[in-house]
């Protein structure tokens, strides 16, 4: 039907006559009278959200002439749905009529009666773009969709969400999903003059004269081919705040392509967070409509599809995702470095910032793995030849305690040859020397990711970028909106929270944090006492092997329940610490983050290290002595360590669950969202095959899907961030430094990991999640802070270890104090010969098991007298040395680890000379271009003008 002139659409107060003439003449456009005619969906489902408020409210709707609300049968509810369809367009043409260039101009939509003939035209409007990143005129390219349910009952705030949203300045175009019914995309796209406004006003960086650079280094193998990649126009090019004053000053090639994509979908998601949807100063924004229903998600649609029929180095890159998959996040693609200002490009700074400290991170630990593997080698090849395990696997005669209470007898020390063997592997003579080094290699990794940070925000024009004044949490605001007070940087009225009310919030929520660290410690507890009863049931087994070996068989069982508890446990503290966080009341989404961040890693953190600890420092210590054990419960005799050490018990430990975790890991990263992507897929195919025999067809008709149909479909991005992935690499990182010198191999099981780590991240964010919020940083946040505390950590562990959980101090006491070579000027493994023996205590069995003379002495791990001296029993002499020696070894071990770091990191700048130098010369040649640049637009606009030419400034 023909719309009434009374119902002809309002233009801008500073519209020209001539516009209003042009948006009369459309009035009687057919195509508006054809498309009331078909009842297109899009134009019913207005019908339906203005009926829908209308039902809402007892007064009518403006302009509506009739009570009945029927969708096609009532002429009043189609017309308010065609009028509202071409105040969207006159909206766009009054944006762009001023325009002079032809790609400008709007183009009406073709009419689509069916749903095939709406699908080709989706993607037949201009067969030169990818499917379904186009308005449906083939122009207006989408930079942002919004996805909400047509059932949905808050209909006036979207309607009025939407309005503001046209009166900012983007058009809106919507699109019924073709995989649900229920389901209603929002299109959304950023006009040239918008995007020029809210560029300038989020001071955004855009080229402003390019320069050339010539590389003279030779082809790196490691390195992406050149021609392979876009020429991403930022990489080459001076960059300076956007400014439309002075717009001529800036490299603008093609408008299309002058802001990126990223930059689009940030500068749409910047107008989305503050616009109004209701009156009231805090009524706005999209995370809140996102919160409370109205909107089911919100997400920057993907460059198109990731794959291609035709292969990439014949037919190039379809887009930025295409190349992407290809160069990135392949498999074949592990040895290459990342392609780092495209990741940015693509995900932004944010994403793009963690990429690089990863990668940085995997490069940093190949140096350390090298060094834990030679360390690894060295005590094979030097297995056979110890002295310490030459002694234990000669010692036929030695007869030791018995390990339980019951059931168990004596044994000959020569039985735990292999355990022996083993233990030489990990706790050898390189075992300070790794220590040593894997502190300093903290430190360098750390001191010199700051340089490389520095690098990155240079080249990504983050120098000079400060953060916005975040936008209050809607819960925040919700209880303290009572009380407010002045914000002292935006110098606007805010709600408060009081210091009382903080203060006591904070306290339950350390409260919290210290009640589920208990509840660990209760878990480890468990473990320690399974320990106990699995350690008298292993010894005294029937089975031989079992037997033999009990101390592997307990260890193991004991890594393998205490996993299980790890991984139950990380659930519940998700949960923990998402409710311990939101009990805090955070006043911005960063401070929730950090919060969120600090409480899940300190619970993850104790949950996975706390076993470790035990077995570190506290497994054998307090065990007793034969005739005099100590029992947990008056009932199960504490554990002992095995006359070769508890070093190897903390090495199977860290083995297990370092191996494990990880293998978990990486099945929830991409094994789940590949689960939960081929369930959505087969629920569509179910539904179409149902919709088929509902209607009576029987042929299979093939559709491609628009993009935001596939990328609705995929999962969204973690509801916390980054939180997730950057926890996942700093605990590999604790575990890596904290307890290396019990386990050189950590490093190495680490690197490995992170290789697959990259692809499978790179892998997730291409294909299978939905393309996240390009988000802006200049580091990684609290993490960074975190690693320090780690690498502080690790210096004490690391001394506790080697000096109480190592046999290296009893060796070295005993080599230089009671060994064969006291005397003389040389120490090897021949000044260990007898150490075995002085490390054994002797036992009299024969008062209370009533045994012969010659069986009645028993031998046990121990520095004390034996029966016959005069204080039986009694701690020896040589007891008191070593604990002197390993008090004295953690201190200077400290000081001395604790001086190289500090002097590495004065050593290290946090900015390189050559970056210094380069920002000053930039700097320099930025005021020399823009005044060349204004001085020639000057000249030109008297040219121009009729003006007389000078030379000099005028």
């Amino acid at each position: 039907m023909p719309l009434t002139p009374d119902d002809k659409p309002q233009t801008h107060p500073q519209s020209v006559p001539q516009l209003q003439v042009q948006d009369q003449a459309q009035l009687a456009d057919p195509w508006v009278q054809h498309q009331a005619q078909l009842a297109d969906p899009w134009l019913q489902h207005q019908a339906q959200d203005h009926c829908q408020i209308q039902a809402q409210h007892t007064q009518p709707l403006t302009h509506s002439h009739s009570t009945s609300c029927t969708l096609i049968s009532s002429k009043t509810g189609l017309t308010e749905g065609v009028k509202d369809h071409y105040e969207e367009e006159a909206e766009a043409s009054t944006y762009e009529a001023g325009r002079t260039d032809e790609s400008f101009l709007i183009h009406k939509p073709a009419t689509r009666a069916k749903l095939e003939a709406r699908v080709d035209s989706l993607q037949g409007t201009n067969p030169g773009q990818p499917s379904g990143l186009l308005f449906r005129d083939g122009k207006k390219r989408i930079d942002y969709i919004l996805v909400y349910k047509k059932s949905s009952p808050l209909v006036e705030k979207r309607v009025t969400f939407e309005r503001n949203l046209r009166a900012e300045g983007l058009m809106l175009e919507k699109e019924p999903s073709l995989t649900n019914t229920d389901i209603m995309f929002v299109k959304i796209h950023a006009p040239w003059d918008t995007l020029c406004k809210y560029a300038e006003q989020m001071n955004i960086r855009m080229p402003f004269r390019c320069r050339q650079i010539k590389s003279w280094l030779p082809r790196n193998p490691m390195k992406l081919d050149k021609e392979a990649l876009p020429d991403l126009e930022e990489a080459d090019c001076y960059t300076a705040p956007f400014s439309r004053a002075r717009m001529h000053h800036f490299t603008i090639n093609n408008r299309h392509t002058f802001f990126s994509n990223s930059t689009r979908s940030r500068i749409v998601h910047h107008v989305l967070q503050r616009t109004k949807y209701e009156d009231g100063k805090s009524k706005m924004g999209i995370n809140r409509l996102l919160g409370n229903g109205t909107y089911e998600a919100a997400f920057p649609p993907h460059e198109g599809g990731y794959k291609s029929r035709h292969p990439i180095k014949t037919h190039g890159a379809q887009n930025h995702r295409h190349l992407l998959y290809e160069r990135w996040a392949r498999w074949g693609m592990w040895y290459k470095y990342q392609p780092l200002d495209l990741i940015r490009r693509y995900f932004g700074e944010k994403i793009g910032l963690y990429f690089a400290w990863l990668g940085w991170y995997t490069g940093m630990l190949i140096p350390a793995a090298l060094v834990g593997l030679l360390v690894f080698l060295y005590g094979f090849l030097t297995m056979d030849t110890s002295q310490v395990s030459k002694e234990i696997c000669e010692a036929n005669t030695t007869i030791m305690c018995p390990m339980c209470e019951e059931n168990c007898n004596t044994w000959k020390l020569s039985d735990s040859c292999v355990y022996a063997k083993v233990t030489h592997l990990f706790d050898n003579g390189g075992t300070v020397f790794f220590a040593i080094f894997m502190a300093i290699w903290a430190t360098v990794f750390l001191e010199f990711w700051k340089r490389r940070r520095a690098e990155l925000t240079y080249d990504w024009d983050l120098i000079d970028w400060e953060e916005e004044e975040e936008n209050l949490r809607p819960q925040f605001e919700a209880k303290y909106s009572r009380v407010e007070r002045v914000n002292p940087i935006s110098g606007k009225p805010e709600p408060f929270q009081p210091f009382t009310d903080k203060l006591s919030r904070l306290m339950v929520s350390v409260s919290g944090i210290f009640f589920m660290m208990s509840l660990v410690l209760t878990a480890v507890f468990a473990v320690v006492v399974f320990r106990l009863i699995a350690m008298e049931k292993f010894a005294s087994f029937d089975w031989e092997f079992v037997k033999k070996n009990w101390q592997f068989a307990t260890s193991g069982t004991g890594v393998c329940i205490n996993f299980m508890i790890i991984m139950s446990l990380n659930v519940v503290y998700e949960k923990v610490a998402y409710l311990l966080t939101n009990l805090e009341h955070p006043r911005t989404e960063s401070e929730w983050e950090n919060s969120f961040a600090l409480k899940m890693f300190l619970f993850q953190f104790v949950n996975l290290n706390s076993s470790t600890f035990y077995i570190a420092f506290f497994l054998g210590r307090f065990a007793g002595r034969p005739g005099k054990y100590n029992k947990l419960f008056n009932r199960w005799r504490l554990e002992e360590c095995h006359p070769s050490g508890c070093l190897i018990d903390l090495c199977l430990q860290m083995g297990v669950i370092m191996v494990l975790k990880q293998i978990w890991n990486n099945f929830m990263e991409l094994g789940y969202p590949l689960l939960q992507n081929w369930w959505s897929r087969r629920k569509i195919k179910q539904t179409e095959r149902e919709e088929r025999t509902r209607g009576g067809q029987n042929v299979e008709i093939k559709v491609q899907l628009p993009q935001w149909d596939i990328d609705w479909n995929l999962q969204p991005m973690n509801a916390h961030g980054l939180v997730d992935e950057y926890l996942e690499m700093v605990l590999q990182f604790g575990f890596t430094t904290i307890f290396v010198a019990a386990f050189p191999l950590a490093p190495l099981l680490a690197l490995l990991n992170n290789i697959i780590e990259i692809r499978l991240d790179a892998y997730k964010f291409v294909t299978q999640w939905r393309r996240p919020m390009p988000a802006r940083a200049t580091d990684i946040g609290i993490w960074y802070g975190i690693l320090e505390g780690i690498g502080v950590l690790a210096v004490i562990t690391n001394a506790f270890v080697i000096a109480i959980t190592s046999d290296y101090i009893p060796r070295f006491v005993y080599a230089f104090r009671y060994g064969p070579c006291v005397d003389k000027e040389y120490h090897h493994e021949k000044c260990l010969r007898g150490y075995m023996n002085s490390s054994l205590s002797v036992f009299d069995m024969g008062e209370r098991l009533n045994v012969s003379e010659e069986s009645r002495y028993c031998r046990y791990r121990d520095y004390r007298a034996s029966p016959w001296s005069p204080v039986p029993y009694d701690f020896t002499l040589q007891f008191w040395h070593v604990l002197a020696a390993r008090l004295a070894f953690i201190i200077v071990f400290e000081h001395l680890v604790f001086g190289i770091k500090s002097f590495i990191a004065y050593l290290i700048p946090d900015m390189p000379k050559s970056l210094c130098d380069r920002m000053r010369r930039e700097k320099y040649l930025m005021q020399e271009m823009m005044y060349e640049a204004e001085l020639e637009h000057l000249q030109k606009e008297r040219k121009k003008n009729g003006r007389r030419y000078h030379h000099e400034w005028p």
